[in-house]
């Protein structure tokens, strides 16, 4: 390792230390801490929890409980509760996602959710990929699943609110699962989104979403960079701090930089370089100072990995100036930093526990545990907690000089035949909360503590320095709520704007203001109040300007049902989401919708044309293929979470729900997947049709050449059990050549 640069910051610890000892003492006096969010209730990954064992056993010793369960991610523990998210389901008839709840004293399931994946290429094992994350002020829990849905649950698993980021907001799912973890800060719910969205923010970018919690309204959206990704996706969690008065939420963006967005507005502060390619770590930010890390190129240098220190009191691109120490050669690709009492403890992709100086990022030890680090150690109590991926929960003793390993708890799946149990994965970090540990494991969700030990589910009070302050001064910023709005024919929309200080701190709402439309036809009264013109499909702007500031709220807006598009005007429809690579393109004199291989990276890419409450209709258009030597595309329509695809190599059509389990074809292999021979470079039309009953769906299909009389029979008829109630229309397409399409129709259900 090379040595790091000479640091000019001072030790930032004294306040931490400080509030720390402060905690404990409340701690050991009765209301236990809680760990509501992935990484703990500072964002460091340590809590102040004393009395927490040194070692325990499955099957006794310091065991509290024990309840089935496959996860992947990290627990929480707040409100008496332990709630998480992973997979269930045994087969492909029942694979589905879960959310759920237990009695964080004696493991009483509380509830649980199930969730039927769709329109995502992530496999069943990925499922449950990012953490659930808590609000102690209401007791809402908030999911994020693998192909999109953004959830609020209240404290008995009701679904407050949700929201489908694929459809409606150009989330990408691929097929290496990775998932951002919701994080909560005041009035707000952050999330980062990889995607392509519609219109101006149309190019697939990495953005952050903020949403009201009580409502799931879309507060602002930022794009801090336009700069494309190298990585398709990531999965690190932004981190909320007051920074010299102002509140900035710090994230690793998937295009290599770090970002420090102001937390109410999304108005970027400051950018930072650290990699070629994306962030998966979480960072942590302590004082002024921001500790982050990765495993791939160095921007800079020829070697791999970096960890650095970053002083987060700067503007602008602070790539050269605001580097306090590097730690060069360093692979910390998945877990995020633990700080404690001056130290940093990062875990490399090797699974080796590695201690810096926080103060000049000089090696003080490392320690080997295990083989694969994913998860992030936690401290607590004199001692460090972590998973390793194949199965291993280690308990350490950290020194100034080293670290001793004083347990070591192997977990495992009981294999069809004796003898062939393999390893449990492991890939969340344990939690601590009511003087317990918590731990969700591909084998079940454990708790393990000292059973002699008084337990009370009460939490303390949540820590005043996660409340925004009280604003001051004149308005330097405006915002228009909601920010982004999907209009149905003949709604009303309110809009109304607030305003922030220099620091981004809330002025609250404000009368007054001019009211303006831009690229969408309706109305607009002087309280904000919108009415879209009936029976248009159309995307553009609201915008509201008071002393000299504007601010703007992007709508797309829906009229009823039929819709005709056939690209005449040899434009895209504005509001279809995602989709960058279909583009309209002259034909036989005419304009069709054309797209064309990818120059690099997938030849997958989907469009959605309405917004994902629709239900009860049929899609249809007519679809075309080209050819080159052995090369030939699928393509096909999307309806209600269901796709239907000519398939170019296998000649035939098959519907699915779920692509990488293909569930529907698995589950009905006759019905869902039907030969049908199909030629290049000729017209075929195709009408995908889905029906939503009480316990059922039904989907059904037919293609046809062009030109031709309508089949009377349907060529493709599925009953899926596992009922998709909702979903968006759209077009999708695999092109490692050229296809087409044209006449694109959704109508309601007749």
């Amino acid at each position: 390792m090379s040595k790091p640069r000479a640091s000019s910051a001072r030790h930032p610890l004294t306040a931490t230390a400080l509030a720390l000892a402060l905690i404990g003492s409340a701690c050991a006096g009765g209301a236990a801490e809680e760990w509501s969010s992935w990484r703990g209730p500072r964002n460091t990954g340590e809590s102040s929890a004393v009395g927490l064992v040194a070692e325990w056993t499955i099957d006794g010793d310091n065991m509290i409980w024990r309840q089935p369960f496959v996860g992947r991610s990290t627990p929480v523990v707040f409100d008496g509760r332990v709630c998480a998210n992973g997979r269930a389901g045994s087969d492909f008839t029942d694979m589905r996602a879960t959310v759920a709840c237990w009695d964080a004293g004696d493991g009483t399931l509380r509830w649980q959710h199930d969730f039927n994946v769709h329109n995502t290429t992530v496999p069943f094992a990925r499922v449950g990929w990012s953490s659930v994350a808590g609000d102690p002020e209401t007791g809402y829990l908030y999911h994020h699943g693998v192909d999109g849905p953004l959830v609020a649950f209240d404290r008995d698993g009701n679904i407050v609110w949700e929201s489908r980021l694929g459809e409606d907001a150009g989330r990408a799912s691929g097929y290496g699962g990775r998932t951002q973890t919701p994080v909560i800060d005041g009035n707000q719910v952050i999330l980062s989104v990889i995607g392509a969205n519609y219109g101006e923010y149309g190019a697939p970018r990495h953005r952050f979403f903020s949403f009201d919690k009580l409502t799931g309204e879309v507060l602002w959206v930022s794009m801090p960079a336009n700069r494309p990704w190298a990585d398709a996706n990531t999965q690190g969690t932004p981190v909320v701090a007051e920074i010299n008065g102002r509140r900035l939420m710090i994230a690793g963006g998937v295009d290599g930089w770090v970002y420090a967005l102001a937390v109410n507005t999304g108005e970027k502060i400051w950018e930072f370089q650290l990699s070629k390619r994306g962030i998966n770590v979480t960072p942590v930010v302590v004082g002024t100072t921001v500790y982050i890390a990765h495993s791939e190129e160095n921007i800079d240098t020829a070697t791999m990995g970096r960890v650095v220190a970053i002083d987060a009191t700067g503007s602008g691109d602070i790539s050269a100036s605001g580097e306090i120490w590097r730690a060069e050669a360093l692979g910390i690709g998945f877990a995020s930093p633990l700080y404690h009492d001056g130290v940093l403890y990062l875990v490399d992709n090797s699974s080796n526990l590695i201690a810096l100086d926080a103060t000049t990022g000089d090696e003080l030890w490392q320690i080997n545990v295990g083989t694969v680090g994913k998860s992030s150690p936690v401290y607590g109590d004199g001692k460090i907690y972590y998973t390793e991926v194949n199965g291993r929960i280690y308990i350490l003793r950290p020194a100034a000089d080293g670290a001793e390993i004083i347990d070591t708890e192997e977990i495992k799946i009981p294999g069809q035949d004796a003898g062939l149990e393999r390893p449990a994965e492991i890939y969340g970090s344990p939690a601590i909360g009511y003087g317990r540990v918590y731990v969700s494991t591909e084998a079940g969700i454990f708790a393990f503590g000292d059973p002699s030990a008084p337990y009370s589910g009460e939490g303390l009070p949540a820590s005043s320095d996660t409340a925004t302050a009280s604003g001051s001064g004149e308005a330097a910023w405006l915002q228009v709520v909601p920010a982004e709005v999907i209009a149905a024919a003949g709604e009303e929309i309110s809009f109304e704007v607030r305003a922030f200080d220099a620091n981004g701190n809330p002025l609250g709402v404000q009368q007054g203001a001019s009211w303006l439309l831009q690229n969408i036809s309706g109305t607009i009264d002087g309280s904000g109040t919108f009415r879209p013109t009936e029976g248009e499909n159309q995307a553009g702007k609201v915008i509201a300007e008071l002393g000299g500031l504007s601010a703007t709220s992007r709508v797309r807006a829906f009229g009823s049902l039929p819709w005709a598009t056939n690209f005449e005007s040899g434009a895209k429809p504005p509001e279809w989401m995602g989709g960058g690579r279909y583009q309209p393109a002259e034909m036989d004199g005419g304009y069709v919708l054309k797209k064309s291989p990818s120059p690099a990276g997938l030849h997958r890419h989907v469009i959605y044309m309405g917004p994902d409450s629709m239900t009860g209709y049929t899609v249809q258009a007519d679809l075309m293929g080209s050819r080159v030597r052995r090369r030939r595309p699928d393509l096909g329509l999307i309806n209600g979470g269901y796709t239907l695809e000519l398939m170019g190599n296998y000649q035939r059509l098959e519907v699915r729900a779920w692509a990488a389990e293909l569930r529907l074809v698995k589950q009905f292999p006759e019905a869902a997947q039907v030969p049908f021979e199909w030629n290049e470079d000729t017209w075929y039309t195709m009408k995908l049709r889905v029906d939503v009953e009480t316990d059922f769906t039904l989907v059904r299909a037919k293609v046809w050449e062009r030109g031709t009389p309508e089949p009377e029979e349907w060529t493709v008829t599925v009953r899926d059990p596992l009922r998709i109630a909702h979903g968006a229309p759209g077009i999708s397409g695999y092109s490692p050549v050229d296809i087409f399409f044209d006449n694109v129709q959704v109508m309601e259900n007749q």
